[in-house]
């Protein structure tokens, strides 16, 4: 099954969950969650594991990511509530 997915999806499945995870966490940044409560929901072992894969994946603290104009073309994909 890994090497199924690693040639259908180009990465490994923890790795593609760690996306999955990033992404869920950043677009609650965004949305005004505070770093900690972000951390505490979306599966973080604490804030710190949080500005980890944050800074792994933006080169920038939670704060800045969630500014980031990259974001607003995700719009469509994550709309405001």
């Amino acid at each position: 099954m890994w090497s199924r997915f690693g040639s259908q999806i180009g990465l490994t499945p923890k790795r593609a969950a760690m996306l999955v995870r990033f992404d869920h966490a950043i677009h609650l940044l965004v949305r005004g969650y505070t770093p900690a409560r972000v951390a505490s929901d979306g599966g973080y072992a604490d804030q710190s594991h949080l500005h980890h894969d944050v800074r792994t994946f933006t080169r920038t603290t939670p704060t800045a990511a969630a500014n980031e104009p990259w974001l607003a073309a995700d719009a469509r994909a994550w709309p405001a509530h």
